[in-house]
Order: structure tokens, then sequence, then C-alpha cells
């Protein structure tokens, strides 16, 4: 865990899992040609500010199951900092007035966006909804745009079986892969995936 964040790094003592994954690194350098994704009748997607708890609540939610952990173990007083960014917006995905999922993107690495996390809550996988919202996110990204060099988004081999093949067909390449290794505290209640288990 050379270059984990140092809050993430585990407290003296604390009990860990840890999990060995393959982290793929894709980017899109220009939209791919196709019209605007238009949202299927029921689903609405649009940006909005959430508070830390609000925001905790669906990613905690949404990411148990992929190992999202890092901002679990991100102090509020920073994820609020990050939250209020103006170069982080946070769309959320409705059907018939239920949140069914999120994506936050980051421009504070400009002229590229990245895509910092993209999922659905468990009951709307599956119902085709995942490559619209995909598609929605890269045009909340490219569409009137200027100056901007590409987008980029990363995904594990923890994450969902089809959140590769969703990013290539996307219009997304992957150009690099490195193994990382992650030591989870235990505290935060995760369960380590035995295909990644360390």
């Amino acid at each position: 865990m050379a270059n984990i964040l140092d809050y993430a790094r585990p407290l003296p003592g604390e009990r860990t899992e840890r999990a060995v994954v393959t982290v793929v690194f894709l980017r899109m350098a220009r939209p791919p040609a196709r019209p605007l994704a238009k949202m299927p009748q029921g689903a609405v997607a649009r940006r909005e500010r959430l508070d830390v708890d609000s925001y905790r609540a669906l990613y905690n939610e949404i990411g148990a199951p992929w190992l999202w952990w890092l901002r679990r173990v991100m102090p509020d007083d920073m994820l609020a900092q990050h939250l209020a960014s103006p170069t982080v917006a946070t769309y959320i995905l409705r059907v018939k007035g239920e949140v069914a999922g999120f994506f936050e993107t980051d421009a504070g690495t400009w002229p590229n966006v990245n895509l910092n996390y993209f999922g659905l809550r468990e009951a709307y996988i599956g119902r085709g909804l995942g490559r619209v919202f995909l598609d929605y996110a890269v045009d909340s990204v490219f569409h009137g745009a200027v100056g901007l060099a590409g987008m980029t988004v990363n995904t594990c081999s923890a994450d969902h079986p089809r959140a590769l093949p969703n990013y290539l067909a996307a219009g997304f390449t992957e150009y690099r892969r490195v193994r990382e290794e992650w030591d989870i505290p235990e505290r935060l209640g995760l369960r380590v995936p035995p295909h990644v288990r360390g």
C-alpha cells in the first residue's frame, strides 16, 4: 500500500483484510459519434449537491459489493470540502422518483475530467439503465466543453464483471493495468470477495 492516501492507512494495530486487485485505467479522447443519451421513460438524471451524510449513504450502499472503501475512511471535513469543490459534479439517477444510482466527475485535473464513481443500486442493476446512464455521464463531460483534453476512468477486478466491458463499449480505451494491494479495515464491515482476497 505504498501509494495509498494517508487518511486511508490502517490505524496502528488495526485488523485488516487484504484485497489484491488489478486496476484498469481507461481514457476517452473525444466523444463517440452518437446522439446525446436519452434516459428511458420514468428515469431522470440531474446534477445535485449532496451533504456528507446523504453522499455516504448512497456511496456505501452502492459500493459495498464492489469494495468501494476509500470514501468510507475519508474524514467528514475532507469529504465535505471535496463535495463542495466547483470541480466536482455529482449526478443522481431517479426512476419514478426513487434514487437508482449516481456518478461523480472531477475536473480537478483539467483539461482532463475523471469519472470518480459510477454505480447503480442493486435493485436497478440488469434493467437496461447502466449503459444509457454511462452515456449520459460521458455527455455531461463532453457536451459543450471547451479545451477538454479527455475523460478518464478506472475500474478493477473487484468491480461488477460488466464494468470494464461497459466502459469499453461506451468508447473508453484501456491504456494501463497495475496490481494493487489494499489493506481494508475490518471495522468497515466490507466483505472481500474470494477472487480478490490476498
